[in-house]
């Protein structure tokens, strides 16, 4: 096999930190349309397009059963008008958290260097919408430092179809001239963003521990490996992937 060429990088939890304010946020905006959930179901779903999330919610509570590895297969009209009014109170409180704190993860910004050093592009993916990924991007500047190479969000993508599709991850490699997926790194936190890097064929699908998530939530879904944070991925990559 080849070189790795790209590396995709979830942003909440993996690069951006993240104590639970996605949860919490995504939680508040559920509540006041009195959708039946809890914080920990949230926590699980997370990594998702958000409006679809709310949808998923929707028809469950409707009486749909939908397995979550089918998330971005079924999508029912009927539940879009109500999951949109919750995500756009959702929206209001998600950017409103980040304009007024957004940090990385420790290490983060040293290892989009490292990539750089050694002729790996830098992606990033996410399940936020376009205003959520810009403020989080302004609030870093990695896009204007040109830590980030291509900035990917569910709005990027034909039917904002988020994780776990692997759409995301093709739209960063066409921008990139990525040609194989065997050159192509997925690293995050959550069910979604294993699910993400299986279902694109990704030569290396890795979890980290540095999300709000514990291991038990994601690490029963196909990974192969599994490491403290991503300031160690440099290292991984050294070691297992050159």
């Amino acid at each position: 096999m080849g070189k790795i060429s790209m590396v995709m990088f979830d942003l909440s939890g993996t690069t951006v930190y993240d104590d639970t304010g996605v949860r919490d946020c995504l939680y508040k905006a559920a509540q006041e349309y009195d959708l039946d959930t809890t914080p920990e179901e949230i926590l699980l779903h997370m990594g998702t397009n958000k409006v679809h999330l709310y949808q998923f919610l929707i028809a469950r509570s409707r009486g749909q059963d939908i397995s979550f590895k089918d998330f971005e297969k079924i999508q029912d009209p009927k539940t879009y008008d109500l999951a949109k009014q919750v995500f756009d109170r959702y929206e209001e409180l998600m950017i409103d958290h980040y304009r007024n704190e957004v940090k990385e993860v420790e290490g983060a910004s040293d290892t989009f260097r490292w990539c750089h050093d050694h002729g790996i592009k830098v992606a990033t993916d996410t399940g936020f919408h376009r205003e959520i990924t810009e403020a989080i991007m302004q609030g870093l500047g990695w896009v204007r430092d040109g830590l980030v190479d291509c900035s990917v969000h569910v709005q990027s993508v034909p039917g904002e179809r988020g994780r776990p599709a692997p759409f995301m991850i093709f739209y960063a490699m066409e921008k990139l001239d990525v040609q194989s997926v065997h050159e192509v790194i997925k690293i995050g936190d959550t069910p979604a963003d294993m699910l993400e890097g299986r279902n694109a064929g990704c030569r290396g699908v890795v979890g980290v521990l540095s999300g709000p998530r514990p291991v038990t939530a994601w690490g029963k879904y196909w990974h192969t490996h599994v490491i403290p944070s991503v300031k160690e991925l440099p290292e991984l990559i050294e070691s297992e992937f050159m």
